[in-house]
Formats: structure tokens, sequence, C-alpha cells
């Protein structure tokens, strides 16, 4: 079942592109790591610069959307490798 979770938050959050390029941020690689544990998921992002303007945005609508996804409950984004990072985090996850 958390396979097909998995999945299902990565279609959710594959429509979301990075402003810059216009892609995915599935397909640039900047989603790292899904991980899903009952009904909570753990969603980790690393932005390709580490001083990245629009992380904040993409993270927000990546936790929308992941939350929107039926089975999942609460959703915790992690940003790594930004010089911004545990702000970030922080202020998204509250």
């Amino acid at each position: 079942m958390s396979e097909e979770l998995v999945n299902d938050i990565k279609d959710a959050i594959s429509v979301i592109n990075d402003p810059h390029m216009g892609i995915s941020i599935v397909e640039m690689g900047i989603v790292q790591n899904i991980a899903v544990n009952g009904s909570e998921a753990e969603v980790t992002l690393k932005p390709t610069n580490p001083g990245c303007m629009s992380i904040t945005r993409i993270a927000a609508d990546a936790k929308i959307r992941a939350e929107n996804v039926d089975g999942i409950d609460n959703v915790v984004i992690i940003v790594e490798g930004h010089a911004m990072a545990d702000s970030i985090n922080e202020m998204i996850n509250k």
C-alpha cells in the first residue's frame, strides 16, 4: 500500500514545474525522496541551486498537492542543500 501511495504522491507533485526551467520538479530531480508511513508522508526536496528563490513556493505547492492524495493525512517537507533550508522547513511544516 505505501508503494502505491508513494507513486500517487509522485504523480500529484509531478505537475509542479520549476518556474525558471518549466520542467517538472520530479523530472529535474528536485524531488529526492518520498517516504510513506501509514497516512503520513515525508517528501525531500533538493533545489538545483543552494540560493534558489523559488524553493519555498515549490515546497508549499508540494505539501498541498501531497496532502490532497487519498490516504495521506499529513506531509512533512524536508528541503536539503539550500542556504535557508532550516528556516524553510520550519515555516512549511508549521
